[in-house]
């Protein structure tokens, strides 16, 4: 699997796209109200006809930005070789041009123009340091992304989209003090690809104790998907959660069997983990008996298969990768 599209909507609104420079005249659309869609700015990764920054001081002159609501960065260009210094010190010089600024989103970028795990990032908390309001953040891209434990008071939705995440993130991330964060989402990836934690990094997460507020949590995309299922057994986190979702990655029955025999999971409104390599009776022992207490449980195997070598060595793989 790859992300082939780009977002078709973000923080509650359809997103819409911002003429390009290379538009012809008279054929873009009429601009919606600033505050009626997720913006995304974006330029061609290869050759571009402008930087981001240019296309930006553009989108700022058509539109009312103390009305947007909703920001999505798509490609810069060269995404592959140079990280979004630019793209984010932009975005801080405008951040009083923006005062309702509530979403934003780093990199909404698909496959045709940079793979997940060649998407190059960098530090990315400058953005959370001048959005104090911001309510929901998502970063697509590990490839050199620096994620430091930072405070928000605000952020209630966080997603870090990756084909490897670096542990030094993970810590950052854990780390954090997000008193309103409601909603974690991180796609852990390989050590092919840079995702270098292993479960115990993720102890503070879990453990719940820097985030109060936390009701949805996604631990996914990883191939050390048992050991996360593993820890989430006696993670004390999971008694307050309403949806759990440890999809995508390489999931086995030794997991899941692990999870069942952990804290009760009867009380969560629902339980993704599609894209999976479970045996048939597993599978139809935790949807039969998580789904009789009321649980929505996707456990389709998906697309996920399995490699097997002559010498009996087995392959297995996340969604997302490369």
């Amino acid at each position: 699997m790859t992300i082939g599209s780009h977002l078709k909507e973000f923080h509650g609104l359809p997103a819409f796209t911002f003429p390009t420079a290379g538009d012809t005249p008279g054929t873009a659309a009429p601009l919606p109200a600033a505050e009626s869609v997720a913006w995304r700015i974006a330029v061609d990764a290869y050759d571009s006809e402008e930087e981001w920054p240019e296309a930006f001081a553009r989108f700022l002159a058509a539109v009312d930005g103390r009305r947007v609501r909703a920001l999505i960065v798509g490609a810069w260009s060269d995404v592959y070789e140079k990280a979004p210094d630019a793209v984010i010190d932009a975005l801080v010089a405008a951040r009083d041009q923006l005062p309702a600024l509530r979403g934003l989103f780093l990199g909404d970028i698909v496959m045709e123009e940079c793979e997940i795990s060649w998407i190059v990032q960098g530090d990315v908390s400058p953005l959370l340091a001048a959005f104090p309001d911001l309510e929901e953040f998502g970063v697509r891209g590990g490839n050199e992304l620096v994620f430091p434990a930072v405070r928000h008071e605000r952020l209630r939705a966080l997603t870090v989209e990756t084909g490897g995440l670096p542990v030094a993130a993970v810590r950052g991330i854990a780390g954090g003090d997000l008193p309103a964060l409601v909603s974690l989402d991180l796609w852990l990836g390989t050590s092919e690809y840079g995702g270098d934690c292993q479960a115990s990094d993720l102890a503070p997460i879990l453990a719940g104790d820097r985030l109060p507020s936390l009701r949805r949590l996604g631990l996914r995309n990883s191939e050390i998907q048992d050991d996360i299922c593993r820890a989430l057994a006696s993670a004390p986190v999971v008694a307050r959660l309403e949806d759990l979702d440890i999809s995508m990655g390489v999931l086995t029955d030794d997991g899941v069997t692990e999870l069942l025999s952990g804290r009760p999971l009867t009380h969560l409104k629902s339980l993704d983990l599609h894209h999976n390599y479970l045996g048939p009776e597993l599978r139809d022992r935790l949807v039969q008996t998580l789904e009789a207490a009321g649980v929505r449980v996707d456990a389709d195997a998906g697309d996920a298969d399995s490699d097997e070598e002559e010498d009996g060595t087995v392959w297995r793989f996340v969604a997302v990768g490369e």
